[in-house]
């Protein structure tokens, strides 16, 4: 068998194990672990928030080394109930109930410690739970690193229209009475609220083209990472991610650099584009400067969709920490 380049992802596994946790609240978390029951154990968190979790996350770990677990997020991918379905209430899905969803997930499967991977959103959410329970992480990977400061969801969604100046009038014109400088974030969560199914389809769909246009300086116009889901996930993403923007994750602004020394004492890894247009590289060389065990290395060429040299750093960093 040939040998695999540093970059190749390991083969497709499938999961082992799978389940419905119940996490209260009438919610029901979906997880699976695959690789190896007796390995390391480390959880994926997945991005949006909303996006659900990609069998694709898999394949950056050693399967032989690593017991990988990766769940959905509350009222996205497999879990119940789901947010595409307006009846569903938002109330129970803050960034405090993910949280304690990771904990009871870490306990319903016996896990002591586990690594952490994941990015963007994902990155927020991994901090988060990391700086309230240090002691239940074994080390850090993130590629694409968000704190969700405030600062950080305006630049997303206003700042960077200053490249897109098109694209951002259309997105704009998809909250008719907002001005440029009002709340659009909490105008579209509105929007995704709204009884008619219409309506939240409309709202889905200029919000995914926005983000699909920020997305563009790195792959092409081409490319619809957003808009190319199927029409369930996309309403559940883009009302779970404006419900969250819209309320700053419920994180205090700049809350999760601040706290950052509580992860002193985790190895980390952050791989960041440099030219990711949407998460500037600032928000990781801040968190870096306030963590002290904690790696920072640039892609320059590559930005917040990743590419051959981001999984290449992400997987060397998780291949290292399987022998921790």
């Amino acid at each position: 068998m040939p040998e695999r380049e540093p970059s190749e992802p390991y083969p497709p596994l499938e999961p082992y194990a799978n389940g419905l946790l119940d996490v209260g609240d009438g919610n029901q978390v979906y997880w699976e672990a695959c690789g190896n029951p007796e390995g390391k154990p480390a959880l994926v968190v997945h991005g949006g928030p909303g996006s659900g979790r990609s069998p694709a996350a898999r394949r950056v770990f050693d399967p032989e080394r690593y017991r990988i677990v990766l769940f959905d997020q509350r009222n996205c991918g497999r879990s119940v109930p789901h947010a595409s379905d307006p009846s569903v209430p938002m109330e129970h899905n803050t960034t405090e109930h993910l949280i304690a969803d990771m904990e009871s997930l870490r306990e319903a499967l016996g896990i002591d410690r586990w690594l952490l991977y994941g990015g963007s959103w994902g990155s927020t959410l991994i901090l988060a739970y990391a700086e309230r329970h240090p002691a239940r992480v074994s080390e850090i990977v993130v590629a694409g690193v968000t704190t969700t400061r405030r600062s950080e969801i305006d630049w997303l969604y206003r700042g960077v229209g200053r490249f897109f100046p098109q694209d951002w009038e259309r997105f704009l014109a998809g909250v008719p009475g907002t001005p440029p400088d009002g709340d659009v974030v909490g105008a579209y969560a509105r929007l995704m609220a709204d009884p008619d199914p219409g309506v939240r389809s409309r709202a889905a769909a200029d919000w995914c083209a926005w983000e699909d246009a920020v997305l563009s300086a790195e792959g092409g116009r081409t490319a619809k990472p957003y808009s190319g889901r199927p029409s369930e996930a996309v309403l559940a993403m883009v009302r779970i991610c404006s419900h969250y923007f819209a309320h700053g994750a419920w994180l205090e602004e700049g809350q999760l650099i601040r706290d950052a020394h509580r992860l002193t004492g985790i190895p980390g890894v952050l791989v960041h584009g440099g030219i990711d247009l949407s998460a500037p590289l600032d928000t990781a060389w801040q968190l870096c400067r306030r963590w002290p065990d904690a790696e920072l290395i640039t892609v320059e060429r590559e930005g917040h969709l990743g590419g051959g040299a981001t999984r290449r750093h992400v997987m060397a960093a998780l291949d290292r920490f399987a022998g921790r």
